[in-house]
């Protein structure tokens, strides 16, 4: 039996992920993050992108898209407290697209810093949604659109 972390991957709305896992990965605030049982103590922004969490004794991984967050890391636990978190399986593609589309058009007429913030943030979420759907239907084919 392999060594395990138990992970937790919450949202405002629901907890999406609790159990043990071989091993977490996900996009941290300086690139993409590694997590094994036993990792040193950790606490870090999450940006937006793909958690990976790869159940034990198995080939099979959940994916859950989150928005931004924060993630704790302890030797025996790993809990990631997302903005926003979507299952891997209920990403849809075209609200996505759609997403991207009017964060560009906001970043072309924006019209003080407090706008253009907002509609980088906006860009950046829709296109890590975007890249985890390609991602999903590239890996597993579970991914609707």
């Amino acid at each position: 039996m392999a060594l395990t972390v138990h992970v937790n991957v919450v949202s405002a709305e629901e907890n999406l992920f609790s159990g043990p896992a071989e091993f977490v990965a996900l996009p941290g605030e300086v690139g993409e993050l590694g997590i094994f049982p036993g990792h040193a103590p950790l606490m870090t922004r999450v940006r937006p992108g793909t958690v990976r969490i790869k159940k034990p004794d198995t080939h099979e991984e959940e994916t859950i898209f989150v928005a931004g967050g924060i993630l704790e890391v302890q030797p025996k636990l790993v809990t990631v407290l997302a903005d926003t978190a979507i299952r891997g399986d209920e990403l849809d593609e075209a609200k996505a697209l759609e997403a991207k589309r009017a964060a560009e058009e906001a970043l072309k007429h924006s019209g003080g810093q407090i706008d253009y913030a907002k509609a980088q943030a906006e860009l950046a979420e829709a296109v890590a949604q975007i890249q985890a759907i390609h991602r999903l239907r590239k890996g597993n084919g579970r991914a609707s659109g």
